[in-house]
């Protein structure tokens, strides 16, 4: 093998200076560089373990790793390897000659590929030229592992010269020195780049050593087959994630090679009633490289609050590797992870259903937001997601049916589902509908008035109706009508009545004819315009429901005993006091009543005892 020959020369690109181009425009993030480079040590030391195992290299392979290095007061970072190692020939093919003709074509060519921070790697070999966003000058000392090879320094300042000669280099592999600029000396320190390490070489496949010590897991669980893991591998990998996290629900391990290259676990975490989209949980990597945690369009976006890792060689990157290119194998995926987590569950449901339901309260949102935002994990969750009554009773969509069919079925035979958002301020509603011997669902949850809005949409002659939406006798209008005890002249005097007290154009006066025990005045919510304005302050959006003014109905039990006292008081202040009391009632048992008016509700019904 010929010696090494001293010489200098021109890195062979067809601009003036490349790399201001790649400090600004490649790499927004200038710790990158770390990856990068450790990276590529660890691909030369892969490589070299691959060429052994074809018999192609007989040496021993020795203790292969990649260390990390820290000098201060000489203000350098090495990054060194026992992998291939290159000769000089193999430095100016790779390092010299850019891999493609030209900067300002390069930005040309590729601008419709990109967006404004950067693009694709992989393709032209410029992780190593990610060093030169910190380092005033670099220097790559290395030997190739060919026999009779000898060792070689490249030395470049950042401009396009470089100079090549003759270096002592015992064993094969490369240090890639670098000499820090005055303004990346950031990077001159050590927990700064430990955390650097610990982002992007957590899980590399090969040891990577920093002061003194290996700071990476060479073998993550999602490399292995599911057959070889316990639970508790499951679970203390999830703690390695996230060391602060609750103990997940349940995990997903994702194993795929065709038509794609995809291995990963995903976690179900606890989330209850929260809709929060912490949309940085799942980490993507690429062959264990951490690549970013923003995984839009890779995971559908009613999984986006679940956590975990995706590994996947074949998710298009942009040249940073920081953002994601959309095309034909990433729909793939999103659909791959869909389908994954349909079938989980309706593993989960099938073979254990008392677990699934004491789950149900942390999966359901997951499982409703999904049916709200994807057509075919609906045709799969149909048939798992529950319904849950304020009996805490669990029913899959065609037992409640089953359940209520009888009993809830209006006069136009649509099925009539009710429901409380909030039991507690709905308690007065909630007793009146199971008197009647109805049951009320339970639909607290922050995405319900959507869901509630597509189910009607999706099943057939099915309606809900909020216990609240109107007074209990109508909420299933089942073509019958209470007789009134009053005549038709006492019911209009009421109205007027009761309209004159009030003086309140926001409510709906209405004379109707229910049973004795009902309250003397109930006020309900109609069920469209409530359900618009929830749906509308669930968005976040200003709509012409959300900015519309609250409106009720005030029904007036004209069969209670109560009404009959203020048609029969012939004094007209005692007459308004009465009427005033009785509403206020109606305002106390929705919670509605407060401030002052509540505390001169308090001092009135004082006085009368």
């Amino acid at each position: 093998m010929e010696s090494v020959q001293s010489e200098k020369g021109n890195i062979s690109i067809h601009t003036e200076n490349i790399f201001p181009i790649i400090k600004k425009f490649l790499y927004s993030d200038h710790e990158i560089f770390l990856r990068e480079l450790v990276s590529n040590a660890v691909d030369a030391t892969q490589k070299l373990r691959q060429l052994s195992s074809f018999g192609e290299f007989g040496g021993e392979l020795g203790d292969l790793k990649v260390t990390v290095s820290l000098d201060e007061e000489a203000k350098t970072i090495t990054i060194s390897d026992n992998g291939l190692g290159m000769t000089a020939d193999e430095i100016k093919k790779y390092i010299n000659q850019i891999a493609f003709s030209g900067a300002t074509d390069f930005l040309e060519k590729y601008k419709d590929k990109t967006d404004d921070k950067g693009q694709i790697i992989g393709h032209f070999g410029l992780g190593f030229y990610s060093a030169f966003m910190v380092a005033e000058k670099v220097e790559i000392v290395t030997k190739s592992y060919r026999d009779g090879s000898e060792g070689v320094r490249w030395i470049c300042d950042g401009s396009t010269e470089f100079e090549l000669t003759p270096a002592e280099h015992e064993a094969r592999g490369t240090d890639i020195i670098l000499h820090i600029a005055p303004d990346s000396e950031e990077f001159l320190d050590k927990n700064r780049l430990q955390g650097i390490l610990d982002k992007y070489a957590r899980f590399l496949p090969v040891p990577v050593e920093f002061d003194g010590k290996v700071v990476n897991n060479t073998a993550p669980i999602w490399i292995k087959a599911p057959s070889e893991l316990t639970d508790e591998d499951y679970k203390n990998f999830y703690r390695e994630l996230y060391p602060m996290g609750e103990e997940p629900l349940f995990w997903i391990h994702l194993n795929v090679d065709y038509p794609f290259n995809l291995t990963g676990i995903l976690y179900f975490p606890r989330i209850k009633n929260e809709l929060r989209f912490q949309r940085e949980k799942i980490q993507l990597y690429s062959r264990q490289v951490f690549i970013t945690d923003e995984v839009k369009d890779v995971v559908p976006d009613f999984l986006m609050m679940l956590h975990g890792v995706i590994d996947s060689p074949d998710i298009p990157l942009n040249v940073s590797r920081s953002f994601l290119q959309s095309d034909a194998n990433v729909k793939k995926i999103n659909g791959y992870i869909t389908r994954k987590v349909a079938d989980k569950l309706n593993d989960l449901f099938n073979a254990d259903r008392k677990s699934f339901e004491e789950k149900f309260d942390d999966i359901g949102l997951f499982i409703k937001y999904g049916i709200l935002s994807d057509e075919k994990f609906w045709e799969k969750a149909k048939n798992f997601v529950l319904l849950k009554n304020t009996e805490g009773q669990f029913a899959t969509l065609d037992e409640y049916r089953e359940k209520i069919q009888a009993n809830q079925t209006d006069k136009n035979e649509t099925l009539v589902l009710l429901y409380t958002s909030d039991r507690k301020q709905q308690d007065a509603y909630i007793d009146s509908a199971r008197r009647r011997g109805y049951d009320v669902l339970l639909l607290d949850n922050v995405i319900d008035s959507h869901f509630i809005n597509a189910l009607e949409q999706k099943l057939e002659k099915v309606h809900f109706q909020r216990v609240d939406a109107d007074t209990v006798e109508k909420l299933i209008d089942k073509g019958l009508n209470n007789e009134s005890v009053l005549s038709t002249d006492d019911q209009t005097k009421l109205k007027e009545v009761f309209e004159q007290v009030l003086d309140n154009k926001m409510l709906n006066v209405s004379i109707e004819a229910q049973p004795v025990d009902e309250l003397p005045v109930t006020i309900t919510v109609p069920e469209f315009m409530r359900r618009m304005k929830d749906m509308s302050a669930l968005s976040g959006e200003q709509s012409f429901y959300g900015n519309l003014p609250n409106t009720y109905n005030v029904a007036v039990n004209a069969n209670h005993p109560l009404i009959g006292k203020v048609l029969a008081e012939s004094d007209a202040d005692a007459q308004k006091a009465l009427v005033k009391q009785i509403y206020d009632l109606a305002l106390l048992s929705q919670n509605m009543l407060t401030g002052a008016e509540l505390t001169a509700f308090v001092r009135r019904t004082v006085a009368g005892l």
